[in-house]
């Protein structure tokens, strides 16, 4: 039995939803992975988190009878989005925070939203309303204010450059793996078994990289790693990837991807409630910014 009209959440409504849920989960994702640095190979610790959320993702299609099967078209776009959204962003993003803050790094992604915009208006020419345009880059404005005083704090030295060089390609894989979402998409793949194969590709490539790089294969027995690795897998990479993708079908990537600006505001908050962070004005200024971007984003008609 459906719901009366007037109880039916309107489609911009879901996807306000789905942004927050990403936004809450990915904004904890940050202090969760600080406790599986130093014990853990990254490469093992993201094979393992990518692969346990391929097996329930494959699983949760097997039990409620969702077909897995693809066509060659909709495997070759599961590939790429393995290769870059899961495989390369992540060693990336991980190599960039061994060289410098978080914070840099979040203003570094603050841009894929603006970067999704410039990429699919290129190859597949979509054309953005202008209010998608301003919020984007709303969003790049909040979230370097926010993140600018502990950037500006650490220096630029090389250490930080190649940090931030890092950062950059972690975000234009992303964006390129996006593509490589849609393209799935519109070869007619439904989200969760595509992104279950993408996850799938993605935890063979990283598992080869670590072999080839010798990476030891090892699992933290600790509390702290074990609770980590499964909030990474079942929160930080199966319900937030798949809410992610499902608000990109929806409404677009600019719209998802924005969610990478409302993460470092959430991020900030945990860091405060666990590490005793404190935070001025500049902080409630980049947020009032990220938060009008978002409200410019999701107004704005969907691209053609």
């Amino acid at each position: 039995m459906s719901l009366p009209s007037f109880v039916r959440p309107s489609a911009g409504t879901l996807a306000v939803a789905g942004v927050i849920v990403c936004a809450v989960i990915w904004g904890t994702t940050w202090y969760a992975i600080t406790w599986q640095l130093g014990s853990v190979d990254p490469a093992a610790s993201l094979t393992w988190r990518f692969g346990l959320a391929a097996l329930l993702i494959f699983a949760g299609c097997a039990v409620t009878s969702r077909s897995l099967a693809l066509t060659r078209a909709q495997h070759l776009a599961a590939v790429g989005q393995g290769a870059f959204v899961f495989a390369v962003s992540y060693s990336f993003t991980y190599a960039a925070e061994e060289n410098v803050t978080s914070a840099i790094v979040a203003v570094v992604f603050a841009s894929l939203a603006f970067l999704n915009l410039v990429l699919f208006r290129l190859v597949v020419g979509q054309k953005a309303h202008r209010a998608a345009w301003i919020g984007a880059t709303l969003g790049i404005v909040g979230v370097a204010v926010l993140s600018g005083g502990e950037a500006l704090g650490d220096g630029l030295d090389r250490q930080a450059l190649i940090g931030i060089g890092l950062a950059l390609l972690a975000v234009l894989s992303s964006a390129v793996g996006n593509y490589f979402s849609w393209r799935g998409q519109q070869a007619g793949s439904a989200i969760l078994p595509q992104t279950a194969w993408a996850m799938a590709y993605g935890t063979a490539m990283l598992a080869l990289f670590g072999l080839a790089t010798g990476a030891h294969f090892t699992i933290d027995p600790s509390p702290g790693y074990v609770i980590s690795l499964l909030y990474l897998a079942v929160f930080g990479s199966v319900i937030a990837f798949v809410t992610y993708f499902a608000v990109a079908k929806a409404r677009g990537y600019a719209l998802a991807s924005y969610i990478s600006a409302l993460t470092p505001p959430i991020a900030m908050l945990v860091s405060a409630v666990f590490e005793d962070a404190r935070f001025g004005w500049a902080a409630a200024v980049g947020l009032a910014l990220v938060l009008a971007g978002q409200v410019l984003l999701t107004r704005a008609p969907r691209a053609d």
